[in-house]
């Protein structure tokens, strides 16, 4: 299936078979791609505007941020899916063929490179969500307010789909550093996506 132009109805189906991809990783691409576009649905609905016009520009390059942003996590959903299929293969391989634990490794490596590219995506559209929150039109604020939401809940997911890989890694030093890496970027990422949500929340729902 061309995961990248399947259907909604398509992706969704697919995602709740049997096959092997997409899993969580191309799940997760997708949330984080639907929450920035949200963030750049703000921006669409913020420039124009003359109350906001000390930040237009700032607005635009934002929305160009967030529309790159998309593209790349999109790209992923196929990557993900590549990197993961010969790790499925993988484990079907017998415990007492030699070259087991060299294939696994690699895949593994691979198989985790995917979830890693889309959790550092994450953390940049959470940067970016924080902006159209603070620069964007008040109109829209919860719409930043869901699209930070889908973009934490992608890195909740991205990394968890790391870490389920390099947990089962035999060189521990590289499972390791890539693990130092998502623990360090989650401590940032996961409390200012936070309060960037609580911040609107309160102002609505509070």
């Amino acid at each position: 299936m061309d995961l990248l132009n399947a259907s909604v109805t398509e992706f969704t189906a697919q995602l709740a078979s049997p096959a092997p991809v997409p899993g969580g990783g191309g799940a997760s691409a997708l949330v984080a791609a639907i929450g920035v576009a949200l963030g750049d649905m703000v921006g669409e609905l913020t420039v124009g505007k003359k109350k906001y016009a000390d930040v237009e520009e700032d607005i635009k390059a934002l929305m160009a941020r967030a529309q790159e942003l998309r593209v790349q996590l999109l790209a992923c959903i196929e990557k993900d899916a590549v990197a993961f299929e010969p790790l499925s293969r993988a484990y079907g391989i017998p415990k007492d063929d030699p070259t087991r634990d060299a294939v696994m490794e690699t895949c593994l490596r691979d198989a985790a490179a995917a979830p890693l590219e889309i959790f550092d995506l994450c953390c940049d559209c959470i940067e970016l969500q924080r902006a159209f929150a603070e620069k964007g039109s008040k109109l829209v604020l919860s719409d930043a307010a869901t699209g930070v939401a889908f973009c934490l809940s992608a890195l909740y997911g991205a990394a968890v789909n790391v870490k389920v890989n390099t947990k089962l890694m035999k060189d521990r030093a590289y499972a390791e550093q890539i693990n130092a890496h998502v623990d360090e970027a989650m401590a940032k990422y996961r409390p200012m996506a936070e309060q960037v949500y609580e911040d609107v929340y309160r102002r609505f729902c509070g």
